[in-house]
């Protein structure tokens, strides 16, 4: 929890036991209070998980290979305890990842509120994963506000809204919220429940969030899951295969135009920004995950240590940030771009136009020299 989240629960609590005049007994009661909202470890749900109730899965808007595998892995892991279980997506995803098993039955929020809402209004537990806080889902974060069912966090980025969720583990560490599931499966006496199905979700988000195992995230134990699936009978090359070679002609030549007519390299800051208007995208009839890893491409350019990718949505204007070495993706996403993430991997936003935007990410490379060199 941040001391800006604490003074802010601590000021509630304050507000609220105003009329208590002995100060060490106001103190006493301040802190039994705050103890009240703190999330509570996510094993304290393990013994519960063989008692059959209704879940709802979430995740954050635009779910990418790790947020639909790890929901998904629950969605099966979950079902064998006799639970009914329903997966509600914020919004719609990459055709890409229709492949996952399960898949077809997510809801998808923006296009079926009516069902995603009847499974919200019966749901005693919400899985909330790969995201840690409500407004990352989008227009459904209200409705998950509102909601008096028990919450439940699995989720891997920093600063997380700890005191809006009942029960979770929150870890920046960790390669992905797919390796969190699994270490969920296991901790909890259950690792011979993973089946096919939730052994490919898993290695999926793995894979995914590690950049196929080159981040520093992935530590030996990342290796190790791997490792396990494969004994369990994962067949890692047709996962590899629905990944990375699953796309339209017209995927690969966007990619071509943006890196050839889009790409700024900034040597003196170690930096490099694509900006993509919309017109890219209608020319190239560009759509949802089709823009998924761009990011990466640069960072194959010797010496550079952020990457910087702007595309002009309808709505905003979406950054992407990837990092080398020291530079806080995260703190500067925060502060710049209304956004955050993982240290070296990060999003943000813009309500201002594309040349506006990207106008203050140069001015933001400035403010940032020294800690780009």
């Amino acid at each position: 929890m941040t001391n800006n989240m604490f003074d802010q629960q601590l000021a509630t609590a304050d507000y609220r036991l105003q009329t208590v005049s002995d100060s060490r007994l106001n103190t006493l009661a301040c802190f039994t209070y705050l103890r009240s909202r703190f999330m509570k470890p996510i094993q304290e749900i393990y013994p519960l998980l063989s008692q059959m109730r209704k879940v709802v899965i979430t995740t954050h808007q635009k779910p990418d290979a790790d947020a639909m595998g790890s929901s998904l892995a629950m969605f099966h892991f979950l079902k064998q305890f006799g639970h009914t279980v329903t997966v509600v997506s914020p919004t719609n995803w990459a055709k890409w990842l229709d492949w996952m098993p399960g898949c077809k039955e997510v809801i998808d929020f923006d296009t079926n509120k009516e069902k995603a809402n009847e499974a919200l209004n019966s749901a005693e537990w919400l899985f909330c994963l790969d995201f840690n806080i409500f407004h990352r889902t989008k227009t459904m974060t209200e409705r998950l506000k509102e909601l008096k069912c028990t919450k439940i966090l699995i989720d891997h980025h920093q600063e997380p809204d700890s005191v809006s969720f009942d029960y979770g583990i929150s870890d920046a560490g960790k390669s992905s919220n797919c390796e969190m599931v699994y270490d969920l499966i296991t901790e909890s006496g259950n690792g011979d429940r993973i089946n096919e199905e939730i052994a490919e979700c898993i290695y999926a988000g793995v894979v995914a969030d590690t950049g196929s195992f080159r981040f520093p995230s992935t530590t030996s134990k990342v290796h190790c899951l791997v490792a396990d699936l494969k004994s369990k009978g994962l067949q890692h090359s047709k996962v590899h295969d629905h990944l990375f070679d699953n796309f339209l002609e017209n995927r690969l030549r966007f990619t071509g135009h943006v890196l050839l007519h889009r790409m700024q390299v900034f040597y003196e800051y170690n930096t490099v920004l694509i900006a993509i208007p919309k017109s890219d995208l209608l020319k190239y009839y560009v759509k949802t995950g089709d823009t998924e890893g761009l990011v990466n491409y640069p960072q194959s350019i010797q010496g550079i240590k952020l990457v910087a990718v702007v595309i002009d949505r309808d709505e905003e204007r979406k950054w992407s940030f990837r990092s080398k070495g020291d530079f806080d993706c995260n703190r500067f996403a925060r502060k710049y771009f209304e956004g955050g993430g993982h240290f070296n991997a990060s999003g943000g936003r813009s309500s201002d136009s594309l040349e506006v935007t990207v106008r203050k990410f140069k001015e933001a490379l400035k403010e940032n020299t020294s800690l780009l060199q």
